[in-house]
């Protein structure tokens, strides 16, 4: 059974009631970023996004549409798996040293307008830091008790391809509240995913969905299905990754790639991280601290002797190959859910969907 909600604020003032710390889509810097929602009117209403490869730009729509965006430079990753973590400090004493592990409560989360893709990447997240014995405590403790709202999407952008990954454009599990927007009108279909979702919407005004309404509903998450921005076929990619190891197109990439990291900072499942020890002065105090690493750094892969991966060529193709390949092997899925944030954050314009029909021409034209 679905229903009907007019607006987001009565949901968002029983999120906070509830004691959530509520995180959504605002306007900031010209970009559509997530923050903190102080109410429901922080949302970027009558803001959409134009996409392309290295480009993005936030414009304004005709009508009042509260997501009617695609993916922006953030992901829900750094709420999640931060950017940087303070794992413990130390103090010299007068018998060595004193350790104290950081135990920070992290906030009680919910999540306002994930997207389908976003949704199966936490999903992929929760696999890789959570199910393994090289469990995350710290993404376990965030990840704990998130009340997920996700919004499917009637409007794709221009480098959007979760059809081909099978992530999008609707959510069909993972969510507490599912909503999807009548752009303009101010009412959303709401379909319930869960207990606590049920909980929540039984504490705001909410009325049945009539069959005609949710009819429409359901095709236009549907017709967007049929507008990707982008196409990637995900049958045989793994075959394909592995078997193009030695491909004349890597050198290619190589030739345009910079190895700024930034396909990897933005992506909702890249997940490698470091550690770094800092001191102050007088040798008194020093700290550690967990921080996001990117297999682009020079120093990624170093060992004894040196880097591993010294060339452009070669970091590129380990994270292309680790995403789209070899990600099988070790979780079971892909890397990629199609969210097209690598593209248009790529300084040089990157479009891994245009480097794979480019490695599965050329090799067909070598078996053929």
């Amino acid at each position: 059974m679905a229903w009907i909600l007019d607006g987001v604020a009565g949901l968002h003032a029983a999120l906070v009631e509830s004691g959530y710390t509520v995180i959504g889509p605002t306007v900031r810097d010209r970009a559509i970023v997530l923050a903190e929602l102080g109410s429901a009117d922080d949302l970027p209403y009558g803001w959409g996004v134009t996409l392309e490869p290295g480009g993005y730009r936030i414009r304004r729509r005709a009508d009042s549409a509260a997501f009617a965006h695609s993916a922006g430079p953030q992901s829900w990753k750094p709420f999640l798996h931060p950017p940087r973590v303070k794992l413990w400090d130390a103090r010299r004493t007068d018998d060595g040293f004193e350790i104290r592990e950081e135990r920070e409560e992290p906030p009680r989360y919910a999540f306002l307008g994930v997207r389908p893709c976003d949704l199966r990447a936490i999903g992929i997240l929760d696999r890789v830091l959570t199910a393994d014995r090289y469990r995350d405590d710290s993404y376990a403790a965030r990840r704990d008790g998130v009340f997920v709202i996700v919004v499917n999407c009637t409007e794709p952008g221009e480098t959007c391809f979760c059809v081909s990954m099978g992530t999008g454009p609707g959510a069909d599990s993972g969510y507490d509240l599912a909503l999807t927007e009548f752009a303009g009108e101010g009412r959303f279909l709401v379909d319930v995913g869960s207990d606590a979702g049920a909980d929540m919407l039984a504490r705001i005004e909410h009325r049945e969905a009539d069959p005609v309404t949710e009819t429409r509903a359901r095709a236009e998450v549907d017709a967007a299905a049929g507008r990707m921005g982008r196409e990637m076929p995900a049958e045989g990619l793994r075959e394909l990754m592995a078997g193009s190891l030695e491909a004349a197109r890597w050198d290619d990439v190589a030739r345009r790639c910079l190895t700024c990291g930034n396909c990897t900072m933005v992506c909702p499942t890249c997940y490698c991280t470091t550690v770094e020890d800092v001191t102050d002065l007088t040798g008194d105090h020093a700290e550690r601290w967990q921080r996001w690493d990117s297999c682009f750094d020079l120093d990624f892969s170093h060992l004894q002797g040196g880097s591993v991966r010294t060339s452009t060529k070669s970091r590129y193709r380990q994270w292309l190959t680790h995403k789209l390949g070899t990600w099988h092997d070790q979780f079971g899925s892909s890397g990629c859910v199609g969210c097209g944030r690598c593209i248009v954050w790529c300084p040089v314009g990157i479009d891994l969907t245009e480097e794979v029909a480019a490695l599965r021409q050329e090799r067909e034209d070598t078996d053929g």
